[in-house]
């Protein structure tokens, strides 16, 4: 039997060890072959033994990112739990963007899981569905696992400060104290995924840039991933202004909700518009997401559900 792990997003030296000495235990404590090949481990043998293999490196890269380190003895450990239950490790690694800091960020939902295909096969993708079925996060972890693999040098995240309009001017703070409270939703999923020490100085170096959408005009932006974020509320022009900021070997996501709009009652959501006009062209996606997909709380989907058959 023959598997592959893929790597991104990983610390390999943190991962196999000084001197490869953590691979070097899994080797010894199993039959099979175990190649690492750029961010791919290969693993060649009898198929109970490299589940198994296949499942203490998973648990290997979980530890890593929740704790920032691995040793020795968590490879011990590991091993020995995983020898233990015979290899019965339930969680399947299958479809993984990203290994965050609470684990692997992979899809939850039939609806996730086709989100995540589209984006793997466009530049452009416009993931539209009701609150709470993960249209951001798997963004946020597209892009830190792209960073991550030196797929891009940048990450630029944003959201229209719609509900600020005028009134910015009247909050304490310097600018970006005043739009912080409306970027939050974008900095709580990256502390999910990238540990406080290393995001600091991605921030403070902008490496990664949290910004209102108007900070994008005038911007080329190249080798980067760029995501849109409650574009819902960006109007046609602010919408046309962004998808046209993608430079060269750059990437972009655009995320909203349809029904949460909060623009002017005579100002046209630029997320409907790209919907209707940008449907049949090549490199860009569009992934619908549904209350079946919701991941928060059971009652969100019961929520979502009630609201739409008010508004029928």
């Amino acid at each position: 039997m023959k598997k592959t792990i893929e790597l991104k997003g990983v610390d390999l030296q943190s991962l196999l060890g000084v001197g490869d000495v953590h691979l070097r235990l899994i080797e010894n404590s199993f039959p099979g072959q175990i190649i690492v090949r750029g961010d791919n481990i290969h693993l060649d043998g009898v198929e109970k033994d490299i589940n198994t293999v296949h499942d203490v490196f998973h648990e290997m890269i979980q530890t890593l990112n929740r704790k920032g380190s691995l040793t020795k003895k968590d490879v011990h450990q590991l091993i020995n739990i995983s020898n233990v239950e015979n290899g019965n490790i339930q969680e399947k690694t299958e479809n993984v963007i990203h290994y965050g800091r609470k684990g692997a960020i992979r899809s939850r939902t039939v609806g996730q899981e086709e989100y995540i295909r589209i984006v793997r096969e466009n530049d452009i993708v416009f993931s539209i569905g009701p609150a709470g079925t993960g249209k951001t996060y798997i963004a946020v972890a597209f892009a830190v696992a792209a960073l991550e693999s030196h797929q891009v040098d940048s990450i630029v995240l944003c959201r229209p400060a719609v509900e600020a309009g005028e009134n910015l001017g009247f909050l304490p703070g310097d600018l970006q104290e005043k739009v912080d409270p409306y970027l939050t939703p974008l900095y709580d999923a990256l502390h999910d995924m990238v540990l406080q020490t290393k995001l600091k100085p991605l921030l403070a170096k902008k490496i990664i840039e949290i910004v209102p959408l108007a900070y994008m005009r005038g911007r080329t932006l190249n080798n980067a991933f760029l995501i849109l974020d409650e574009a819902q509320n960006a109007t046609a022009m602010q919408m046309k202004m962004f998808l046209t900021r993608l430079g060269v070997n750059s990437q972009a996501i655009i995320t909203g909700d349809v029904t949460q709009i909060d623009l002017p009652k005579n100002v046209d959501s630029g997320l409907i518009q790209a919907a209707n006009i940008l449907q049949n062209i090549d490199g860009i996606g569009f992934a619908t997401l549904t209350e079946t997909d919701v991941v928060r709380h059971q009652l969100v989907r019961e929520i979502i559900k009630a609201y739409e058959k008010e508004l029928e």
